[in-house]
């Protein structure tokens, strides 16, 4: 059976579903709001390509390197993907990345639960040692999100990767480690209580 293995997560602001085939049109519809696919600093498919993104989600499933999820809403709606991503089964590790959100849903609740959720999941049900998250260095947004959750900085990986447009990207790498969890975990039912909907 493929680590970790296909599962579920719902909370009371979003759910995690296992990504499909069928989720594409929702979220080409989605990415579209806030044109995400020309930030310069992140990777996420346009509108048309967004079938082809999730064959790739899925074909890496398949590898076991990543288990991908479709991000809905309150109401069921697809708004966004995230994964389970550079899967150690051995080490028991995975990293949280690839994520994107509608841009009408950033800044709720929806991305601090989602985070929340998986984390959960890791280190409760997988029992994971460590959980990572990494981004460009200039994305500020999303350094500043994972800083939020709890994540420590584990430092730049320099001239890491060539993104699209041909620049060379460092990677800012942050973990939260098993015995950090308990502690993460309250501050972020804390964060969820205090903005009553609102969130990260």
């Amino acid at each position: 059976m493929a680590w970790p293995p296909d599962v579920e997560l719902r909370g009371r602001h979003a759910a995690l579903v296992p990504l499909r085939h069928d989720h594409a049109a929702a979220l080409a519809e989605a990415v579209r709001d806030g044109e995400l696919w020309r930030l310069w600093y992140t990777s996420i498919p346009p509108p048309d390509g967004m079938a082809d993104e999730i064959g790739r989600r899925l074909a890496l499933r398949a590898a076991g390197s990543m288990l991908p999820f479709a991000v809905l809403d309150a109401a069921g709606t697809p708004v966004g993907m995230t994964t389970y991503m550079h899967v150690d089964a051995v080490h028991r590790r995975v990293e949280i990345g690839s994520t994107w959100l509608a841009r009408r849903v950033q800044r709720t609740a929806i991305n601090t639960e989602c985070k929340a959720m998986l984390l959960a999941h890791a280190f409760e049900a997988l029992d994971c040692i460590a959980v990572e998250f990494r981004t460009h260095r200039l994305n500020s947004q999303s350094r500043r999100a994972i800083e939020r959750l709890g994540a420590q900085l584990d430092g730049i990986l320099r001239c890491h990767q060539r993104a699209a447009d041909g620049t060379l990207r460092d990677t800012a790498v942050y973990s939260i480690t098993a015995a950090e969890w308990p502690t993460v975990r309250s501050h972020l039912r804390w964060q969820l209580e205090q903005r009553h909907g609102g969130g990260a």
